[in-house]
């Protein structure tokens, strides 16, 4: 496991450093996400592209990434970019821990919007609900213990602060869950990998109602 773990803070290591580079060649204005792997994992210009949609949208999504590591790269993953809107889905890696405790991701999300407030005030930001999970379908032992933590309702009750932050800001607050859930209120089986990711048809099942706020004037 400590292996692993290894293997996986180096890779992030190294997506700061691919991202560094590419930034020197964004389009200045357009359209960023940015988050974790449930960002990182959208496929969303393929799925414009099955949409018939034209616009430029850059991911900054990092597998793996807490609010907290977000913080200390928000020039690459965000600034530097100098985005018209962005979408953010970070802090579900937060949620992993035994030792979970709510304020903290709260106050770094706090934190990370204050930033964003502070030096792109005429940026449209939205804030994703975090999605659903799906214990009983997970196949992989290390995602079946993390789900155990990262519940359904710990997601249910951090999505409320999250739309709290949002108020806070007059940034959106979006909630593109509605076609995710199976009748118990977990990730439909058949749109997941392994109870936490998605496949692509998981994300075409949001992006119908994600699409009202790429488009937004």
């Amino acid at each position: 496991m400590d292996q692993l773990m290894e293997y996986f803070e180096k890779e992030k290591v190294e997506k700061i450093e691919r991202y560094k580079r590419l930034n020197k060649f964004v389009k200045k204005g357009e359209i960023l996400f940015v988050g974790s792997s449930l960002m990182e994992q959208f496929p969303i210009y393929e799925l414009m592209l099955d949409y018939g949609i034209n616009k430029v949208i850059y991911n900054r999504g990092i597998g793996g990434f807490t609010t907290n590591e977000l913080l200390e790269v928000m020039d690459v993953c965000i600034f530097d970019l100098e985005p018209s809107k962005i979408f953010i889905n970070i802090g579900t890696n937060d949620m992993n821990g035994v030792d979970y405790k709510g304020e903290n991701l709260i106050n770094n999300y706090d934190r990370i919007l204050s930033e964003i407030n502070s030096k792109l005030p005429n940026a449209k930001v939205y804030l994703m609900a975090y999605y659903p999970g799906n214990r009983d379908a997970a196949t992989n032992p290390w995602i079946k213990k993390t789900l155990e933590v990262r519940t359904n309702e710990r997601i249910s009750m951090t999505n409320e602060h999250v739309r709290k932050l949002a108020d806070k800001y007059n940034f959106k607050y979006i909630d593109v869950n509605k076609n995710l859930y199976d009748e118990e209120g977990r990730l439909k089986k058949e749109y997941t990998i392994e109870g936490m990711h998605m496949y692509g048809d998981g994300y075409e099942a949001i992006l119908d109602d994600l699409l009202v706020y790429i488009n937004e004037k």
